[in-house]
């Protein structure tokens, strides 16, 4: 979401890095160019005014300019003031009141709002334990409430039987005694949209709200639409009260602004990301990572987390064991396919690798293609299991058949069959080298005599 930003961000920051001794006429110049490039990211205007004073006002102090590495102090302060604008400390979902906890979701027609309700129900269910009711208030759009009951079936979450001719604050009502006479932990209440702010949709979600007394009102926006998602959450703030919000589809071309200035203007925090289209593409917004992620120094943390989140630790304790004896194969091969790719695949992965920022038109360059991944899955799945466990015994006619049973063909079966092989060869050179000899001679000793330098 943040690319083009980090990158205008990212080159301002060398220069001033490159420079050594900064002086005030420096920093000036430099917050200058931050100025526009915040402007060109989206950010509302007063935001990117407060931003840039307050960045001053720290940047030109004595300790700062006669630092040793003041160029470097600057980003830091950049970095703390882009942490605060974002709303400092990371804030979950709020359950900390009575049970059923009324969660009342709200936001315009088209912003992702029936899937997100879903992927939240889901979330609290597989990871918090809590056991969810879901209820569309959605009366209007054709077939919202089935969208919402086929997302209930897909996910494993109970949702409030459809009553024709109901309208929302009797379904409201109705499901939060559904909730208290079903022991449900949370009641998730899916609120109809509109295409454009109106009186109408103001009155029927504040309707609700007072019926049911929320204790969270989730604001859905689509960062995709700039500056109006500002504008929408300015409206829901005024007119109906919202305590968080949660942007979608951080993961297309949007260029960054309205989250920077969502929390500065409605003083709510934003709660949640998502990330996708799956149910389960639904993140934890951080400030300080997502500032880190801005200035081009990666997210390792979050990388960490959904690599614990996407590995089984048993199947790494049982690679670990095999590859000690040598004996990685493609079925071992395909299990690592699959692990890179629920954590978002090779782009998902890098994205989140400090400094990645300024490659990123190189890898654009290279044509990665996420496809690859998937293609070699099948190759080895059209293998017999003898195949797989002996690869050298596929010759020519077994090629054919492999790529004919997965839809590719003979060159991309000798594609991976070459991958595996190199891969089989670091590996054993790995065993031969042993702990001591890879420290000694580093990553160049896996490499062959022809690439060493």
């Amino acid at each position: 979401m943040f690319d083009s930003l980090t990158g205008r961000l990212g080159d301002i920051f060398d220069r001033l890095r490159r420079r050594g001794a900064l002086s005030e006429e420096d920093v000036s110049a430099a917050l200058r160019e931050v100025r526009v490039a915040l402007l060109e990211a989206d950010v509302a205007l007063p935001v990117v005014k407060k931003f840039v004073t307050d960045v001053r006002e720290r940047a030109v102090g004595q300790e700062v300019l006669r630092s040793v590495t003041p160029g470097q102090q600057v980003v830091k302060i950049v970095h703390d003031r882009l942490v605060e604008m974002l709303g400092g400390e990371s804030q979950g979902i709020d359950l900390n009141a009575l049970a059923p906890v009324p969660v009342l979701m709200v936001g315009l027609q088209g912003s992702g709002k029936t899937t997100t309700t879903a992927k939240i129900a889901l979330r609290l269910k597989s990871r918090e334990r809590r056991k969810v009711l879901m209820a569309s208030l959605d009366v209007r759009r054709p077939a919202a409430q089935e969208q919402l009951r086929i997302l209930g079936e897909q996910t494993g979450v109970d949702t409030l039987p459809i009553v024709p001719g109901q309208q929302p604050v009797e379904i409201a009502k109705r499901a939060m005694q559904a909730g208290r006479t079903g022991g449900y932990d949370v009641v998730m209440l899916d609120t109809a949209g509109r295409l454009a702010i109106d009186d109408e949709l103001m009155a029927e979600v504040a309707a609700v709200r007072d019926a049911v007394t929320p204790h969270e009102t989730l604001l859905v926006v689509d960062a995709m639409t700039g500056q109006d998602a500002v504008t929408v959450a300015t409206n829901f703030q005024d007119r109906v009260g919202i305590t968080g919000i949660v942007m979608t589809r951080i993961d297309g071309d949007a260029r960054g602004g309205a989250a920077l200035s969502m929390r500065e203007i409605t003083g709510r925090p934003i709660k949640l990301l998502g990330t996708g289209e799956k149910v389960d593409a639904l993140e934890n917004f951080h400030p300080d990572r997502i500032a880190g992620r801005i200035l081009g120094m990666g997210d390792v943390v979050s990388l960490v987390e959904k690599a614990a989140e996407s590995i089984d630790r048993e199947e790494a304790e049982k690679l670990a064991r095999k590859l000690e004896k040598g004996g990685f194969d493609l079925d071992d091969y395909a299990s690592q396919l699959r692990q890179i790719r629920k954590m978002g695949g090779m782009g998902g992965m890098l994205g989140l690798l400090p400094g990645i920022g300024k490659i990123k038109e190189q890898l654009k360059g290279a044509n990665i293609d996420e496809g690859i991944l998937k293609r070699q899955e099948a190759i080895i799945s059209s293998m017999t299991k003898g195949e797989r466990k002996r690869p050298e015994i596929i010759k020519a006619a077994r090629k054919r058949r492999i790529a004919l049973g997965s839809g590719t063909t003979v060159q991309d079966v000798n594609k991976l069959l070459k991958q595996f092989d190199d891969m089989q060869g670091m590996m054993k050179k790995m065993k031969k080298l042993g702990t001591k000899g890879l420290m000694r001679q580093g990553l160049s000793g896996l490499l062959p005599p022809g690439l060493r330098r």
